[in-house]
């Protein structure tokens, strides 16, 4: 069964329509926008300009996990690359809700605090014991993506071993992380959970996920999905800089609309609205 809402900290969020969540990297080495919009000012506009274009929320990086290798950054850093963006965004925009995608709880308790209202959390609580639980207290929503290794690796081809049914070592692995999510006090209403395309995955394992997505949208979580500018986008379209890559990933979304999924994080804001807008008109969607 398809969700049909997924609660943040103040607000629930209707999925009778595509969300997108617009990327703000505020990064010096992502792997597509790395340093572009390094500066607050600069990410805050691009916030701003990405709500404009459409986004229903906005997700704010501060620490790479890019596939050639990212670098850790300390806690004070990232709270320095981040902070000033939310603080700025929620000024301007407080009605657009804002993740923050970070695997440190430290980190997601300032944030809560600054008014952020989901944790992104591309390690789905393995890396850091105390994310789950400070999740459960803050009552916030959360974003619990499949993965191996940590910050350095995840990215990588390092942990991509698989045996001859990918999909279902992937569908068990994210099932264990939301168990544990549960366990600690997480409610299920407040899950969404993201197959991680890129992530410890060759392209092969990318695209047998992508084709699961019917099977991962019927655990009943809303489901989101980051293929925008993605390796195996690239290999597809024969695009091999990450900026070319927006056919091939508004191709990947329109599918993965079909598919189940509801939670589209993109670089290019609007053009995702308008193809998932056309496309859900196609299929027959709900409310507009």
């Amino acid at each position: 069964m398809i969700a049909l809402e997924w609660r943040l900290r103040t607000r629930t969020l209707r999925l009778n329509r595509p969300l997108v969540m617009g990327i703000v990297n505020v990064t010096p080495d992502s792997f597509s926008d790395g340093g572009k919009f390094f500066s607050p000012l600069a990410a805050a506009a691009h916030g701003r300009m990405l709500i404009a274009q459409g986004a229903d929320l906005l997700d704010i990086g501060g620490e790479s996990t890019r596939p050639q290798g990212a670098t850790p950054v300390s806690v004070s850093e990232e709270l320095r690359r981040v902070l000033p963006v939310l603080d700025a965004l929620r000024e301007s925009n407080p009605e657009t809700p804002i993740s923050v995608d970070s695997v440190k709880s430290e980190v997601a308790r300032e944030v809560l605090a600054h008014g952020a209202e989901v944790i992104n959390e591309v390690s789905a609580f393995r890396l850091d014991p105390g994310m789950a639980a400070l999740c459960a207290d803050a009552e916030c929503g959360v974003i619990l993506m499949h993965s191996r290794g940590d910050v350095s690796t995840m990215g990588t081809y390092e942990h991509a071993s698989y045996g001859v049914d990918a999909v279902g070592e992937i569908i068990v692995e994210l099932e264990e992380r939301v168990a544990a999510a549960r366990s600690a006090g997480v409610a299920r209403e407040r899950i969404a959970i993201d197959p991680g395309v890129g992530f410890a995955k060759r392209s092969e394992h990318s695209l047998a996920v992508m084709r699961a997505l019917p099977r991962l949208s019927a655990l009943g979580y809303p489901l989101a999905i980051g293929a925008s500018r993605k390796r195996f986008v690239g290999e597809l379209s024969g695009a091999a800089n990450p900026a070319d890559r927006l056919a091939g990933t508004t191709a990947a979304n329109v599918l993965a609309l079909a598919w189940g999924a509801r939670i589209f994080r993109v670089h290019d804001v609007e053009d995702a609205r308008r193809a998932l807008d056309t496309a859900w008109g196609i299929l027959g969607g709900g409310d507009r």
